[in-house]
């Protein structure tokens, strides 16, 4: 059985999708599942559209979001180079090729001939498509005599070669997701596969690549399906064995009305890049998944099951359990919506199932932002006090604030709800009971407080509340005994002296 091979091959033109980053999961758990390879080729053919940072941008994604390649760019491997960049002298051979046999023809039709052709199909309420039914009415080497065409190559005229379908032939392409897709070649146009530049299209050079690395099986976006026949052909015209197909669903929008795009993300608050990215020439920022504070392990799991699930009603899968439950069988034909509150749902459970070491150098980081500095021990303290309530690493300083910086200010609805005539008083009563109990133990102090409560007949969440206000600034967080035995019972002492005469002068 021939060796599963399977490569990922984005063209650095900026950053990675968030959909490419899924065709790139498939991919991964696919060959780790058989034990195969998984490559990563740059396809950068087209250098009008390369943008500086891009590829190096797409490397470190993948190694955050801990998607190892066997080989490949930055890794290297005995079927490099792994840039089509670099390939570039072995790809007119192959034109050659498909040119000595018949699959392939010159054309030195210029820019203005085709505008020309569209513009006289656009009066006749057509659309011009360069195939066998025009093709011998063009400027090209069928149309042009032998000794034409050697002049015009002699003479360094611009040309490019075009594929050249049989016509009325029923080509059947065999995907792994859809089945049988058949398309009549009358219907399909003369692609481009290499020009006088010496450059050869994504069509040529595609083929040439996944055949000279011998990749087994090629896993790519829907959006590649209308280009598969011409794959499929190609394959044919050279006598080589193609690879099998699997083309997977669109990552649609929120709303499942057409592909996810950045735009959305801007509208709707999500990133769609795994990194942020920094645009070389405008200097506009777009978010990342990092960034905005997600665990590389959510974002996998997320995406595994956006087009795809287990038969289960599993959904929390670690990389190792996804290699072993993923199936080309079970990805869906139809287009799967991205789900922003799932996506914020994953991430809350990884962040609850990460270790606190994990969690500390994050979380200090953001509280570095606020110029806050701690202690590791205390830090991973309130870490496992409060990480069950945080969906996103940045919300952390939102969440715990309290614990490290005294409150300046209380929030005015839960003051004017909770903050009662006498709240002044009851509270110094409270906090007598509390700074009673040395050693402080935050059960005992809750049983002493709780007598106190009942006694004076007080309103508990009135009175309870005020207590967190004064602590806090606002009635959030966990409980109130949690709360003093982290700050400590002398800290608790001027904080609530604070809010009295701040809210009760």
């Amino acid at each position: 059985m021939k060796k599963v091979r399977v490569r990922f091959a984005p063209s650095p033109t900026g950053p990675l999708h968030i959909g490419g980053v899924r065709t790139a999961l498939y991919n991964y758990l696919f060959a780790k599942q058989n034990g195969g390879d998984f490559i990563l080729r740059i396809e950068d053919t087209d250098q009008t559209r390369f943008v500086p940072g891009a590829e190096a941008y797409i490397i470190e994604a993948f190694q955050w979001l801990g998607l190892k390649f066997d080989e490949g760019v930055g890794i290297g491997g005995q079927y490099g180079p792994y840039r089509q960049s670099e390939r570039k002298p072995m790809y007119k051979q192959y034109a050659d090729y498909l040119l000595e046999n018949g699959w392939a023809y010159y054309a030195f039709d210029t820019a203005a001939d085709l505008d020309a052709k569209r513009k006289e199909a656009e009066a006749q309420k057509k659309t011009f498509q360069y195939d066998a039914t025009t093709r011998d009415g063009m400027c090209n080497s069928l149309s042009l005599s032998v000794e034409d065409v050697k002049a015009r190559l002699e003479s360094g005229a611009p040309y490019v070669v075009r594929f050249k379908y049989p016509a009325d032939l029923d080509i059947t392409v065999h995907d792994l997701i859809r089945g049988d897709v058949t398309i009549n070649s009358n219907l399909l146009d003369d692609k481009v596969l290499y020009k006088s530049d010496g450059m050869p299209t994504y069509h040529l050079a595609n083929i040439v690549d996944d055949h000279t690395m011998e990749v087994s099986h090629v896993i790519r976006g829907e959006e590649w399906l209308p280009s598969a026949p011409l794959h499929v052909m190609l394959y044919k015209a050279f006598g080589w064995e193609a690879p099998q197909f699997a083309h997977l669903p669109l990552l649609l929008k929120p709303d499942g009305n057409g592909k996810l795009s950045k735009r959305d993300g801007d509208r709707l608050g999500f990133p769609v890049f795994p990194l942020q990215w920094t645009d070389p020439k405008s200097g506009d920022v777009s978010s990342g998944y990092r960034e905005s504070g997600y665990l590389p392990e959510a974002v996998i799991n997320m995406l595994a099951l956006l087009g795809w699930n287990p038969g289960t009603e599993q959904e929390i899968m670690d990389l190792d359990t996804l290699v072993k439950l993923f199936s080309i069988d079970s990805i869906s034909k139809s287009g799967a919506k991205f789900n922003l509150e799932k996506a914020r749902w994953f991430n809350h459970q990884y962040i609850q199932m990460a270790s606190d070491d994990r969690l500390l150098p994050m979380f200090a980081a953001e509280l570095a932002k606020h110029g806050v500095q701690t202690d590791d021990g205390y830090l991973k303290r309130i870490i496992a006090l409060m990480k069950e309530r945080v969906h996103f690493i940045p919300e952390f300083w939102e969440q715990t604030s309290y614990f490290f910086v005294a409150p300046e200010e209380y929030d005015p609805q839960a003051v004017k709800k909770r903050w009662k005539p006498g709240t002044a008083a009851h509270l110094r009563e409270m906090m007598a009971l509390v700074e009673s109990i040395k050693p402080f133990d935050k059960a005992k102090a809750d049983e002493l407080v709780m007598d106190y409560v009942h006694q004076h007949e007080l309103n508990m969440g009135a009175i309870m509340n005020s207590y967190r206000i004064a602590l806090v600034g606002a009635a959030k967080g966990p409980g109130i005994f949690e709360i003093i035995d982290a700050i400590g019972v002398g800290e608790t002492a001027r904080r609530v002296e604070r809010a009295i005469a701040v809210i009760e002068p």
